[in-house]
């Protein structure tokens, strides 16, 4: 159980508002469309930059062969002024020392345009693209300095990065007003759903109050259900109403005709026995309607009662159903627990126990013992197997020993349902020896809320 519960917290957590969800997606969509825009224009920029760069020194490493091949000794002439141009004889040892002095690495490019980084004088960074031209009478290089366009390409990024915060605020910013728009509706409709919890009379429509679109078609389809909701609850009330009184009329006729009937002296032993068989059986029903009608109403019964001396009521009234059974009926404990609960629930809830443990206990004992905060029904039947342990509470579910026994397997089920109406906590567990103990907690503690149980 704890591990189902720090399950259910975790998917609490990761479970985020329909509002933030929409924030969010605005947030994700602006921000990557942004970062999308960024990247094809920082690829554009590039690209256009590298093709015309290489077309200028195509162009004009052309004129400075051409140049070179009317005049070797004449000075090239470059049309664009950050270009620089250097010939050399591959076969002149002395100025090739002084290319790979000037330049380290150029005599080594092979023929095309490549990228060259280095240093000036200063020791600024320098970045060049070189042509190379080979022939086998000269080796041509020409450098294009390309640092203050790559000084451009970086302002150009830190604009496009100041965009990708712009972009992102902004569409937060569109975001939650969309999200504030959108939800309005459906807040209001929520809130006018809390509105009628508690309250007595029909619901209001709800539709009316929202415009024909989605919001409104799920207004109108929340009328409907509530429309027929509030007819089968009325039907339910009307229902349980009308069983009440037409079942408690025979049993107050039931009980004053046995009243009367006890009154008379010098009655047969075994007459007497009947008529108290039949006042408990009375006073059974009689319980188990008004615990069954406070269920149906889902509302707590006022009083209090006294564990003890209703456990020896239904202590007495097994015992005079024993029959021959073997069987002893024992109460212990605490004398004085008394409960904010009427007798009629306890009743109901710690007879199923006790009834079940008599059923099902050909012999030995069946011990009632009440604690200061609890009641024990320990008995030595045939004990609890794991697959009744786990459906012990369900609704018409029979134990493996249920056999051909009476009982459609409602009555630990009730039991359930008043411990979840008044707040208690029932367990059943096998005994160390042999059979069964089952707990009634009404104040229950860490230890029973995490113990296997019907709530």
């Amino acid at each position: 159980m704890r591990f189902e519960l720090v399950g259910k917290i975790m998917k609490g957590r990761s479970r985020r508002r329909l509002r933030t969800r929409i924030i969010l997606s605005f947030f994700l969509f602006g921000t990557g469309l942004a970062i999308l825009f960024a990247l094809a224009t920082i690829w554009a920029s590039r690209y256009i930059e590298t093709k015309m760069i290489e077309d200028v020194m195509n162009r004009n490493i052309e004129v400075m062969a051409r140049s070179y091949a009317e005049n070797p000794d004449a000075k090239p002439t470059l049309q664009v002024e950050q270009m620089y141009a250097r010939a050399v004889n591959p076969n002149d040892m002395e100025a090739m020392a002084r290319l790979a002095r000037d330049f380290p690495g150029w005599e080594k490019m092979p023929e095309g345009i490549e990228g060259y980084s280095g240093t000036d004088e200063m020791n600024n960074p320098l970045a060049y693209k070189v042509a190379v031209r080979k022939t086998p009478e000269a080796w041509f290089f020409l450098a294009y300095d390309t640092t203050r366009a790559s000084v451009a390409q970086d302002r150009l990024n830190a604009w496009l990065y100041v965009s990708i915060l712009l972009f992102g605020f902004f569409s937060l910013l569109i975001g939650r007003w969309s999200a504030a728009k959108v939800m309005k509706p459906v807040s209001e409709l929520a809130m006018r759903l809390r509105g009628y919890r508690g309250g007595t009379g029909d619901p209001k429509p709800l539709a009316p109050h929202f415009p024909d679109d989605e919001v409104g078609q799920l207004a109108e389809a929340l009328d409907d259900y509530s429309g027929r909701l509030t007819e089968v609850v009325q039907r339910d009330r009307e229902f349980n109403a009308d069983v009440s009184h037409e079942l408690r009329t025979p049993l107050a006729v039931i009980r004053g005709a046995t009243e009367l009937l006890l009154t008379r002296p010098n009655l047969d032993e075994k007459v007497l026995q009947r008529l108290q068989r039949i006042q408990r059986a009375e006073q059974q029903c009689t319980d188990l309607i008004g615990a069954l009608l406070l269920l149906s109403r889902n509302e707590r019964g006022q009083g209090s009662s006294n564990v003890a001396r209703v456990a020896e009521q239904l202590i007495e009234s097994h015992r005079a159903q024993l029959g021959g059974k073997p069987l002893e009926l024992l109460l212990d404990g605490n004398r004085d627990l008394v409960i904010d609960a009427p007798e009629s629930a306890l009743s109901v809830a710690l007879g199923n126990l006790i009834g079940n443990a008599v059923k099902y206990t050909q012999e030995g004992q069946v011990v009632v013992t009440v604690l200061d905060d609890a009641v024990e029904v320990a008995d030595t039947g045939p004990g609890l197997s794991e697959e009744d342990a786990a459906k012990l509470f369900q609704r018409g579910y029979r134990g493996t020993h249920a056999g051909h026994s009476q009982g459609g397997g409602i009555g630990l089920s009730i039991v359930s349902r008043l411990c979840e109406l008044y707040g208690w906590q029932v367990r059943v567990r096998p005994r160390r020896e042999r059979g069964v103990v089952a707990k009634l907690s009404f104040h229950p503690s860490v230890d029973d809320a995490e113990a296997p149980s019907s709530s």
